[in-house]
This record gives structure tokens, sequence and C-alpha cells, in this order.
């Protein structure tokens, strides 16, 4: 197909296309003439792969060329290509800058890792959000013990376990495993958040006695 049947099939503009052509993240076509190229599905999915990053991840150009090159690299197992998708959604690490509190807290993310038997890498930025959350916990008079996060680890394994990766095709096209990934931990996790407050909701309705309007 010609860019603009490609335009037209992926709803992405061809200024951005061509953008997307130029830093390099969209593979260029197969040269037909001097002025001419054509397009197929793999760059169908990689225009997909690019929207989900940009739109429901909220990354920027950058780290967007990070998971692409990730994505692009054969020899680099599925599972750390994910993990590079996956970490590009978060905060970085930062440093704890003599903080008393942070540092605890990480030791107690660690121990809790540790004690679920999960298999996380200690770079994960995933532990430094959950550190930084139980600091501030703690700050506002609320500190969270194992008895407190428990919960809501068994949750989320039962959630990734039964449910979430399932959805993920791994032998699939590396393009839609990032894709699909980063769709649902971006908006499935909207809908867990949402779900939790609608049961809180119904849970204080019950507990006080009180009715819908």
């Amino acid at each position: 197909m010609r860019i603009s049947q490609l335009s037209a099939e992926s709803g992405v503009p061809i200024p951005t296309i061509k953008y997307y052509l130029r830093e390099g993240l969209l593979p260029a076509g197969e040269q037909t003439a001097a002025t001419r190229a054509e397009y197929g599905p793999s760059h169908l999915r990689r225009l997909r792969l690019i929207r989900a990053l940009l739109e429901v991840g909220r990354l920027p150009v950058a780290a967007i060329r990070r998971v692409i090159e990730a994505v692009e690299d054969e020899d680099l197992p599925v599972h750390t290509m994910l993990g590079t998708a996956h970490y590009a959604l978060g905060a970085a690490p930062e440093p704890d800058a003599g903080d008393d509190d942070l540092r605890e807290a990480r030791q107690t993310v660690d121990e809790l890792i540790a004690g679920l038997g999960w298999t996380v890498t200690p770079l994960a930025p995933t532990r430094d959000e959950l550190a930084r959350a139980l600091v501030t916990l703690k700050r506002l008079g609320m500190p969270a013990g194992q008895a407190d996060l428990l919960p809501y680890a068994a949750s989320a394994m039962r959630l990734a376990h039964d449910h979430e990766m399932s959805r993920i095709p791994f032998d699939g096209p590396r393009e839609v495993a990032v894709e699909t990934l980063v769709i649902c931990t971006v908006l499935y996790g909207r809908v867990l958040d949402v779900f939790r407050r609608l049961a809180q909701e119904s849970e204080s309705a019950r507990i006080l006695g009180a009715t819908a309007t």
C-alpha cells in the first residue's frame, strides 16, 4: 500500500508517518520509484505500537525509541523486550539522598518480594515506586506493614496469573505483544482502580446501611 493508504488504514496523518520515518521509529517502505514506496502489514503493526506507547503509555519519543529497539532486536528474549516496555511506563528510580525512610521502605519492598518468591529484577523501577508509596503512607500517619500489603500482592498475582498475562500473544509478532502489554497495563490498571472505588462505595453503603439514590 502507498503512504496515503497506510495513513487511511492506521488513522495516523501522513505528516506524522513521515516524522516517524525520519526518527527511525517506523522502518522505510519498499522503494518502488524515486518518490514512491510501498508499505505492508508490518508497518501497520508498528504504527499501532507507536500509538499505544504515545497515546496510552504517554511515553516521550526517546523512551519509544528504546522500546522499538528492543522490539527489533530479535536476539533479545521476549521477557526482556516486554520488560523494556514495562519499565518505560514507570518513573525512573531516584537516589535516596540520605532519606532513611526511603532506604527502610526499599528494604521492606525487597524483603516482601523475596518472601513472595517473585522473580523481579533488582533494577525494576516498580520496586522504587512501591517504596515511595510506603514512605508517603508512613509520613501521613498510616504506615503499611506486611499484613496491609499482602492482600494487595495476592490480588495482583491472581490477576496476573489467571487473566492478564494470558492476553499477551507471546508467540506472535513482537510489536503486538508489546502493544498488548502496554494497553492492558495502563487501561486495565484504570479499570481496576475504578472497580475498587465502586466496591468501596458499595461496602460503605452496606456497612452504614445506606441505599442508592
